[in-house]
């Protein structure tokens, strides 16, 4: 394996890493974490999320990855977070 291989590798362990912290921490339905450079975007579908405003999505999605955060680990993260019912009529435009 090259060095650039290496690091593709290091970074798919690093998303599945992610979304099985938020899946364990939640309980979430799914749960999509990629990634384009230093920007990652979540994608989070749970009944958790039911009458809850973004704000509030959001620190829910935070919590759990706090520690990664404030390491400077993880930055620039766009959350989008769905109820099942949203996420039938959304996944389209977010996948």
């Amino acid at each position: 394996m090259d060095t650039n291989e290496t690091e593709q590798a290091n970074e798919a362990l690093k998303l599945k890493e992610i979304e099985q912290l938020l899946q364990d921490a939640l309980s979430l339905d799914e749960v999509h974490v990629t990634q384009a450079g230093t920007h990652y975007k979540i994608v989070a579908v749970g009944e958790c999320f039911d009458g809850m405003g973004r704000v509030k999505q959001q620190q829910t999605i935070y919590g759990p990855l706090m520690d990664r955060i404030t390491s400077g680990e993880l930055h620039a993260l766009t959350i989008n977070a769905f109820t099942p019912t949203q996420w039938k009529r959304e996944k389209v435009f977010n996948m």
